[in-house]
C-alpha cells in the first residue's frame, strides 16, 4: 500500500464499470444497444437471432444486472426475475456468461495498472488506485484511465477522484455513465452535501428512514446534525462513522495484497428481505453468491477449509457463524452445503439487509474438480 507523502496529498481513484455484465452482452449483441436488456436468471443463449423476452421468462431467478434503458422501469440487481417481468415485460433476458466477464474485468484491470499499478481489487467490475506518486493533474489521469479501458475492452466506465475512498466511490455515481468527477476543495460542499443521505456507501434503506425520522435528509444535514441526537439514536460507534462521512472524512489505505487470507462475496439487498415470504428470492441469491465465490477461488487458484456466513439484520446488527471442515473445498456445491449449516445456526427472526459468504484458511488449489450444479437451500 502507498501513503501520501508531505509533498504530495492523498489522491484516490475508484474505477467502476458502467453496467459491465450487460455492456460485455452488448459487444457480442450489438443490435441490442439502446434496449431494456436485463442478465440472470437461467435464460437461454438466444438462437437464430431469436432474444427472449422478459414477459416469457418461466421460472425462479434474479437480475444479475441490467441494461441502464431496464434501469428506468424499476429493474435492478437481485430483483426477482418474476417482478422485473412486471416491471418491464418486453424487455431482452440474457444469460450471465461469468468467464466472458472475467476476461474482460482482467483486460480492464491490466489496461489501468499500465498507467497506475497501486490498485484494490473489489470485484469483478470495479478497483480502487492510488494516484498519489503520478505527477499528472487529476483531469488527464481520469481520462487516462477512461481512455485505456476503452482501448482494451471497447466498454466504458465512470471515475471518481478525491482525497479518500468514500468520496471517490461516491463520486463515481455522480456523473454515471462514461462519468468523471474529480472532488476537490469546496467540492464536497458543493457536490456531496445536496445529496440524499442514501447516496453515501453504508447507509443503507433503514438508516436513512431512521434519519428521515430525525429531519436528516441530505449529507449537508447530517453534517449539522448534533452528535449526542445521533448517538442517542445510532450509539456511538455509528454516530461517529455518520459524522466523519458527512465530512468527508476516510482515512482507510488503497490495499494491494494479492494473497489474501479470505475471500468473500456480500450483497445489500435494495430492501431488507422477509425470512420466510423472500425466501425463494434470499435463497436464489444465496445460491449465485456460493457460485461466485467458487468462481473466485478457482480464479485465484485456491481452496478453503473455513467457510463463514455474514448477515446484517435490519436494526444493523451484524451476526456471523463459521464452520472448519475436514478438507479444503473449492466447489459452490460443497460452499453452499456449509454455509447452510452455518445459517441453521442463526435464529433468522429479524428481516434482512446483508448477506454474505466466505471461505477462509485459504492454501493452493489441489488439482481441479469437476463442476457441480448450484443447489438450492431454504434458509428457514
Amino acid at each position: 500500500m502507498t501513503m501520501a507523502t508531505a509533498s504530495r496529498p492523498r489522491r484516490i481513484a475508484h474505477l467502476d464499470m458502467d453496467a459491465f455484465f450487460a455492456s460485455v452482452e452488448l459487444l457480442r449483441y450489438p443490435d441490442l444497444r439502446g434496449q431494456a436488456v436485463v442478465i440472470g436468471g437461467w435464460a437461454q443463449a438466444p438462437q437464430g437471432g431469436h432474444y427472449a423476452r422478459l414477459r416469457d421468462y418461466v421460472g425462479r431467478g434474479v437480475i444479475t444486472t441490467a441494461t441502464y434503458e431496464a434501469r428506468a422501469f424499476g429493474v435492478h440487481s437481485a430483483m426477482g426475475m418474476m417482478k422485473a417481468a412486471r416491471l418491464a415485460p418486453d424487455a431482452i433476458v440474457l444469460p450471465v456468461d461469468f468467464p466472458r466477464y472475467r476476461h474482460y474485468s482482467n483486460l480492464f484491470k491490466t489496461a489501468v495498472a499500465a498507467i497506475a499499478p497501486c490498485i484494490e481489487d473489489r470485484g469483478i467490475d470495479e478497483i480502487y488506485i492510488d494516484l498519489t506518486e503520478l505527477h499528472e493533474d487529476s483531469e488527464a489521469l481520469g481520462h487516462a484511465l477512461k481512455g485505456a479501458v476503452h482501448d482494451a475492452t471497447g466498454l466504458i466506465c465512470s471515475v471518481g477522484i478525491s482525497p479518500n475512498k468514500l468520496l471517490s466511490k461516491i463520486a463515481s455515481d455522480l456523473d454515471k455513465p462514461d462519468g468523471l468527477t474529480i472532488i476537490g476543495p469546496g467540492d464536497l460542499e458543493r457536490r456531496i452535501w445536496p445529496l440524499a443521505v442514501s447516496k453515501v456507501n453504508g447507509i443503507g434503506p433503514k438508516a436513512t428512514r431512521k434519519l428521515q425520522g430525525l429531519g436528516i435528509e441530505t449529507v449537508a444535514q447530517l453534517a449539522a446534525a448534533a452528535p449526542e441526537l445521533l448517538q442517542e439514536h445510532f450509539g456511538l460507534g455509528t454516530a461517529l462513522w455518520l459524522l466523519d462521512v458527512a465530512h468527508g472524512r476516510d482515512d482507510r489505505p488503497v490495499v494491494t495484497e494479492s494473497e489474501p487470507k479470505t475471500i468473500s462475496r456480500e450483497t445489500t439487498f435494495e430492501r431488507d428481505l422477509h425470512v420466510r415470504r423472500d425466501r425463494a428470492l434470499l435463497s436464489e441469491i444465496f445460491s449465485e453468491l456460493c457460485e461466485r465465490l467458487a468462481e473466485d477461488l478457482a480464479r485465484k487458484g485456491v481452496c478453503g477449509a473455513t467457510i463463514g456466513v455474514k448477515l446484517r439484520f435490519d436494526d444493523f446488527q451484524i451476526v456471523t457463524r463459521d464452520l472448519t471442515l475436514n478438507e479444503p473445498v473449492t466447489s459452490s456445491e460443497a460452499i453452499h452445503k456449509a454455509a447452510g449449516q452455518c445459517l441453521k445456526r442463526i435464529t433468522l427472526d429479524r428481516r434482512l439487509r446483508l448477506l454474505g459468504v466466505r471461505v477462509s484458511k485459504l492454501e493452493p488449489l489441489a488439482p481441479a474438480q469437476a463442476p457441480h450444479r448450484p443447489i438450492q437451500l431454504n434458509l428457514c
